[in-house]
């Protein structure tokens, strides 16, 4: 592996570079920073967290070199790089990496994005910068007020372009492409590439390079997944226990919706957890707080949606829980993408119900290879469902089998839970040693509908009516009966008027 000293990197970048403790390349580093040097057009894919964003913000950086000056007119710091990414926290850490690698070159650049006050951003790029970092919607918002033009640029970097597509910003990239000039460089960078993404890539790109260090849709080796099978109603309970059993202090964990991270938050503080909530619904003040406090550890969960699945930064995450399996399996890579980054270690755990058993098989069939199923002792789920979302594991490089509670650890799946119908044999030994008889001495054994053997709980013994026991007598004929045989009419008093339906009552006269 080169050095980044090889790469053809300037001092002040690599001073930059050592300062942040970095000393080598990642592998999509490594390809991709000579390419963008020279000039080409380039598809990067990465599983992630391997540093693809260096891998286009240094030679960014170098390139524009020859347009550094210090100048105070907004004129000489025309727009000469665009990079647009899907979310507001990924916008933030790629500004972020532009200042810490470009601190010492005379270069601006700013960020903009929705959900904050316009007037802000506006001085900043009327001040001029030379790298803008954006997503669509508010960069369209400046073009509208006829805040920002392109005609100079020179770079346009598409990041997470996959995430674009299945957030519907396609049309907004679009238009956006349709405003910078023709004669750029173009860069595309993902974590995966579906085919939908590469027809994309070929409506702009000219002849461009693709450097996959990674197959599609891959994990990082470094992290260790576990599935833990449980009922969709103790999911939260199971979570505050792992929490607080296995001194978890920083999780950040993945719901479905919503309204269900804001309730799941609620109900870990409840229980004794710090929680909060990061969603769509958010202000980015409120986002941006209960993100440092999470950093911090100030706050032990973090419960999130998909909006950040996609540009969390949190150094040494070490668990990522998915509470709700993502609808899409490609999904559970970039959540999962979290934790163990930059060669560190990390922890994927999946809370899967009986009804998300088909969700984890896609994941499986996506990353090839078996998540490891873990039981917690007192959150079994129903032993009818247990034995088909748990099987063998596999003990590969990508999962561990635990001792505790696992699949090897001795347990018997199909022993029945206390108070069931399968326990059977276990009540019949205990009602035998309280004096009863063999089972089946007298009455013999029935079975249910499922084929399992039990025994008739005794009954007190009732004197049966004799109109039960008594041989069938016909009844006599009408004509036979006589007078005196007759029943007796019993008087119900005067007969009552009652109104016809539609006549109503007759007058009287």
């Amino acid at each position: 592996m080169p050095a980044f000293t090889d790469l053809g990197l300037c001092p002040d970048l690599l001073k930059a570079i050592e300062e942040q403790g970095y000393t080598e390349p990642t592998p999509i580093q490594a390809q991709a920073i000579p390419l963008v040097l020279e000039g080409r057009d380039l598809m990067g894919a990465a599983q992630t967290g391997t540093g693809k964003t260096a891998g286009f913000v240094l030679p960014i950086l170098q390139r524009l070199l020859h347009h550094a000056n210090t100048s105070m007119s907004p004129a000489r710091h025309p727009v000469r790089a665009l990079i647009l990414t899907p979310t507001r926290e990924l916008a933030v850490q790629v500004e972020e990496s532009v200042r810490l690698y470009g601190k010492h070159v005379p270069l601006r650049a700013t960020v903009v994005y929705g959900g904050v006050p316009m007037d802000p951003q506006t001085q900043a790029l009327r001040r001029g910068v030379e790298i803008l970092v954006a997503t669509p919607g508010r960069l369209l918002d400046h073009v509208q007020q006829k805040i920002l033009h392109f005609p100079q640029v020179e770079f346009f970097v598409l990041d997470e372009a996959d995430r674009m597509l299945d957030m519907g910003f396609m049309p907004d990239v679009r238009r956006i492409i349709g405003l910078l000039p023709k004669k750029r460089q173009n860069l595309l960078f993902s974590a995966t590439f579906s085919e939908e993404i590469r027809k994309l890539a070929d409506s702009f790109l000219q002849n461009p390079v693709m450097v996959e260090v990674a197959r599609r849709n891959s994990v990082a080796e470094a992290i260790t997944h576990i599935a833990i099978p449980v009922a969709r109603e103790r999911k939260r309970e199971l979570l505050a226990y792992l929490v607080q059993d296995r001194g978890w202090n920083q999780v950040l964990v993945f719901c479905a919706t919503r309204l269900g991270a804001n309730r799941l938050s609620y109900q870990l503080n409840k229980d004794g957890v710090h929680a909060t909530a990061i969603h769509g619904d958010k202000t980015q003040s409120e986002r941006e707080v209960a993100l440092e406090e999470f950093k911090s550890g100030r706050v032990r969960v973090l419960v999130a949606t998909d909006v950040a699945a996609r540009g969390l930064d949190i150094e040494a995450l070490p668990r990522v829980v998915n509470f709700d399996l993502p609808g899409a399996a490609e999904d559970y890579v970039h959540r999962i993408g979290r934790t163990g980054r930059a060669g560190a270690t990390g922890e994927a755990v999946a809370l899967v119900s009986p009804d998300e058993h088909e969700r984890l098989e896609a994941i499986e069939a996506m990353i090839k290879f078996k998540i490891p199923r873990e039981l917690v002792p007192g959150f079994e789920p129903d032993s009818r469902v247990v034995s088909s979302m748990i099987g063998a594991p596999d003990r590969g490089r990508h999962g561990r089998s635990s001792g505790r509670g696992s699949l090897d650890g001795g347990r018997d799946e199909g022993r029945p839970r206390s108070g069931g119908r399968d326990g059977g044999g276990r009540e019949r030994a205990d009602r035998a040693q309280r004096g009863g008889r063999g089972v089946g001495a007298d009455r013999g054994e029935s079975r249910d509908r499922g084929g399992r053997a039990y025994t008739p709980s005794p009954r007190a013994s009732v004197p049966a009516d004799p109109i039960f026991s008594a041989p069938y007598q016909p009844s006599a004929p009408p004509a036979e009966r006589s007078a005196g045989d007759a029943p007796a009419l019993v008087s119900r008093g005067p007969k009552r008027q009652v109104a016809a339906l539609l006549g109503g009552l007759p007058k009287l006269k």
